[in-house]
């Protein structure tokens, strides 16, 4: 997809990977339509993305993609602001850390609801807009998270291998359709972003012989690729129109250790939690 002169749509771009994706779109000339429940960050980003110029139109919008009415609004306004739309980027997302046997139904359902749901209802809310403009791309951001169980990220393991198959999924039905619209699926190793400073840590995780009071700090180690350097993996993989794309060294070899089987890669998981304990 050539970006220039087309309208794209991103979802959580109040910072991280949809801050650096909404202004390196804005750079290539595309129109933006940006959204996040972050207000603040949001208008930061606008101003950020009518500084690195390109972009004739940007519009933001406080949205939480866990309500799908709303979602479908949005979609619905960004074509009546801009008149169309070519390009959505799913991108908003949250963390939970917790055992299975300890995490509520309540943190479950709010990871859900946005990791998972909001995938969903952007793609749903989307897709049709993006067959009428006869030129169309879907971006859903699942995780390396997306390719093996981790012990405390059963929920959020839910949600990323959910999106990987639905967009896997629905990349095949495009194809089969033919429409002009295609889609890729992303799997970011560990990205240097806010989200775990967000994440919601559950005590269970003691259980396992992680301390829910270092968990973020320990997590935010493991975070080796900048945003930006992520968001123009993303980019290009839109404008070479890949189906799956792995972000960072990390991301590769989460890649290759799932293809072990089951028993030779949870032991290894296995064995160096509990080292860690």
């Amino acid at each position: 997809m050539e970006l220039q002169g087309r309208v794209a749509a991103v979802t959580g771009a109040a910072s991280g990977i949809g801050r650096e994706l909404a202004v390196l779109l804005a750079k290539k000339g595309a129109d933006l339509a940006i959204s996040d429940v972050d207000e603040v960050g949001l208008a930061e980003t606008v101003d950020l993305a009518k500084k690195a110029g390109g972009a004739t139109t940007i519009t933001s919008q406080r949205l939480d993609v866990a309500d799908r009415d709303a979602v479908h609004a949005w979609a619905d306004q960004v074509v009546a602001d801009h008149g169309t739309v070519n390009l959505v980027v799913n991108n908003a997302g949250v963390a939970l850390g917790a055992t299975v046997d300890g995490m509520s139904y309540e943190d479950f359902d709010w990871l859900m609801g946005i990791n998972f749901d909001g995938v969903v209802s952007g793609t749903k809310a989307f897709l049709p807009h993006l067959k009428t403009a006869g030129e169309g791309h879907v971006v859903n951001i699942s995780s390396v998270f997306g390719l093996m169980g981790i012990p405390s990220q059963s929920a959020y393991n839910a949600a990323k291998f959910a999106v990987r198959g639905f967009t896997e999924a629905l990349r095949v039905e495009l194809d089969i359709e033919d429409c002009g619209v295609s889609a890729t699926t992303v799997h970011p190793g560990g990205i240097k972003t806010s989200i775990a400073k967000n994440a919601r840590m559950d005590d269970s995780i003691s259980d396992i012989g992680q301390d829910s009071t270092k968990a973020i700090a320990e997590f935010e180690k493991l975070f080796i690729t900048s945003p930006k350097r992520a968001a123009k993996a993303i980019v290009r993989a839109v404008e070479k129109d890949k189906r799956r794309l792995l972000i960072g060294p990390d991301a590769w070899a989460f890649s290759l250790i799932s293809k072990l089987p089951p028993g030779m890669y949870q032991g290894i998981i296995a064995r160096g939690a509990a080292r860690g304990r």
